[in-house]
């Protein structure tokens, strides 16, 4: 066995199992790329089998790793992967990476508590509708809100999880038979979402009042042994106030609670705000809304009319008796014919008992039954219940068909223009006539950030509630610029414009790297990525190059190299001087200009003069003799 982790894109760590549901398991994950610990949900094998919900499990979960609200887990990323099963059989692994939230579910806190007092339901509640409010003003419905989807902190925190991954499984998905996750949990599912009309923001709030009702009374408000018996109590029943389960609960809240819970999503609250503020109003003992207060009453007048009385005439026919006496008898006609529908016939006096005002005949109150009584009366009761089982199955069955064979009225609406608008704008504008946004991303001359493409177009009719998929501008497309160094300006414009690039400018150079007019290189560089329409330097040798203009004072030795690397020829003319040390570089000739390659350019360079003959310097002393002046008179000479 190896124990090599599996590794998705290339970059996510699989660790051990975390949880476990009805369409993934979520794993440990590491981030290797960013060094982090991350979730990941990785899809069941017969969804990813399927086209269609690999398709709207991209769009979904690119539009749900838009949502950056606190009370909703984040997606970091998304997409499918390949593996090797135990078989040896190639399989592909969608999968969404997300925060790790170290807590445990609303799900996982009910199984240990049972229920929760209701002001930490009604705290816990609000998170999720905040969380709510603000997917559905970015256009996403999350269609699965349950106990298992809202995840608790060890701070204490509330997260949402799993938006756009039950709106891409609800979508690809054929019937409710398939599993409960496939269109929302059978016990959370709105009176729309079981008869397959379309789905609002109203759906998630009748989830969100089911969740409600659970956390104060510790049982979904409809129960039943399969998930299409529950659904069509969704449908048809009204169910009873949480206080009905949990005396302890008041009024104001089996108000609000019931009125989130009305069939009529025109009826119930429009907005997970409006719910949220009166679940506030009740914990901080406010008025609550003059709808919710109206749900309330209805409820209450509805549960009234619904009691009966069970009254057991003789061993062979039986009545469901209103307390009005104008309702309806349900009467076996025979052992043979089915129990119908029908209003009371004749006077009560004919239905068997002698003196029916009489009770003499009835047990005392608190009297213990004999055996006969208790096998008479007790095999009568059987009878009354399977007789009621049997008729409200068959009216359910009746009604459900009838609600799930009318057509709903369709609403038209005109799609708006998208382009050019952001995608807050655009997911604003399909909100303003009650269509869904499905944004998705693409290369395009359009500015950054701007929707330029839309299905259905501008002016369209569509149904009230459809989905219009647009896609936003990443900017143009980026191109890889190819390497033409050594090309002429020419031959390189042509492949550049074979490359798709439009944009250049011809840059001329001093460079002794190429001959003259070859390309020395380009700016971007070559393979890097930019859009087609960038501007392309080519920086062409102009076969000149600079003479150097700082080598006076140098040693002689530095100019061969100097001049070698920029293929100059120096000329050495020796200067005699005694200024300079022998060697030394006096002048370079055409400093600083640009010459032709080649060039040979003359550089004086010092040298040592001839030997100075040697001067002696010799002292003479001359000696003179004293004059005797001539005898007075006397001259010389004569």
């Amino acid at each position: 066995m190896t124990t090599t982790p599996i590794l998705l894109g290339g970059r996510y760590e699989v660790g051990k199992l975390i949880g476990r549901g009805g369409m993934a398991d979520v794993h440990l994950g590491h981030d290797t790329r960013l060094g982090r610990q991350v979730a990941i949900k990785i899809l069941r094998s017969d969804l990813a089998r399927d086209a269609n919900f690999l398709t709207r499990f991209r769009r979904e979960a690119q539009s749900a790793a838009g949502l950056n609200h606190p009370s909703i887990v984040a997606i970091f990323d998304s997409g499918e992967d390949e593996n090797t099963d135990d078989q040896g059989m190639r399989r592909i692994l969608p999968y969404i990476v997300m925060e790790h939230v170290d807590g445990h579910t609303l799900r996982d806190r009910l199984a240990e508590v049972g229920r929760l007092e209701p002001e930490q339901a009604i705290m816990i509640t609000e998170d999720v509708l905040d969380a709510l409010a603000y997917s559905h003003r970015m256009g996403i419905v999350h269609r699965d809100i349950k106990p298992a989807n809202v995840m608790i902190t060890e701070s204490g925190q509330i997260k949402v999880m799993d938006f756009g991954i039950a709106r891409a499984i609800a979508d690809t998905a054929a019937t409710m038979t398939q599993t409960h996750s496939v269109v929302g949990t059978a016990q959370y599912l709105s009176p729309e979402q079981a008869t397959g009309q379309s789905i609002d923001a109203r759906s998630d709030i009748y989830s969100a009042g089911c969740m409600l009702f659970e956390l104060l009374t510790g049982r979904p408000p409809f129960t039943g042994d399969s998930p299409v018996a529950i659904a069509y109590q969704h449908v048809g029943e009204t169910p009873q106030p949480p206080s009905a389960w949990q005396g302890a609960i008041g009024s104001d809240l089996d108000a609000v609670t019931l009125h989130a819970l009305t069939k009529d999503r025109d009826a119930r609250y429009q907005d997970a705000a409006a719910f949220r503020e009166d679940l506030e109003r009740v914990r901080l003992g406010r008025p609550i809304s003059a709808a919710a207060l109206g749900a309330g009453a209805a409820a209450g007048a509805a549960a009234g009319v619904a009691t009966t009385q069970l009254l057991s005439t003789d061993d062979n026919a039986t009545q469901l008796l209103p307390a009005d006496d104008n309702a309806t008898q349900l009467l076996p006609a025979d052992d043979n014919a089915p129990t119908v529908v029908q209003p009371p016939v004749g006077d009560p006096t004919d239905l068997g008992d002698p003196t029916p005002q009489d009770t003499s005949d009835l047990p005392d109150v608190g009297r213990e039954l004999g055996e006969g009584e208790r096998n008479g009366r007790g095999g009568r009761a059987a009878i009354i219940t399977i007789i009621i089982i049997a008729v409200l199955g068959l009216l359910g069955w009746g009604a459900v068909n009838w609600y799930t064979s009318q057509t709903p009225e369709t609403i038209k609406v005109t799609v708006p223009d998208l382009r050019g608008m952001t995608e807050q704008q655009a997911d604003g504008a399909l909100a303003s006539r009650n269509l869904q946004g499905e944004s998705s991303r693409g290369a395009s001359d359009a500015p950054e950030g701007q929707v330029f493409e839309q299905s259905p177009a501008n002016g369209e009719s569509v149904d009230e509630n459809s989905v219009v998929a647009y896609t936003i501008s990443t900017g143009p497309e980026a191109l890889s610029i190819p390497n033409v160094t050594g090309k002429t300006s020419d031959e390189a414009i042509a492949e550049l414009r074979k490359a798709g690039f439009t944009n250049f400018k011809v840059v001329s150079e001093d460079d002794p790297a190429q001959d003259k007019g070859k390309v020395i290189n380009t700016n971007p560089a070559a393979g890097e990525s930019v859009s087609k329409d960038a501007l392309v330097e080519l920086h062409v040798a102009t076969g000149n190059v600079v003479v150097p203009d700082d080598l006076v004072g140098q040693d002689w030795a530095e100019v061969p190299v100097r001049f070698s690397a920029l293929k100059l020829k120096p000329k050495k003319v020796d200067v005699e001087t005694a200024d300079k040390p022998a060697g030394t570089v006096l002048d370079v000739a055409k400093a600083g200009s640009a010459v032709p390659v080649g060039t040979e350019i003359e550089v004086k360079v010092a040298q040592a003069g001839p030997p100075t003959p040697s001067v002696t310097t010799a002292t003479v002393t001359v000696t003179q003799e004293p004059t005797t002046p001539p005898p007075p008179g006397e001259t010389k000479g004569g």
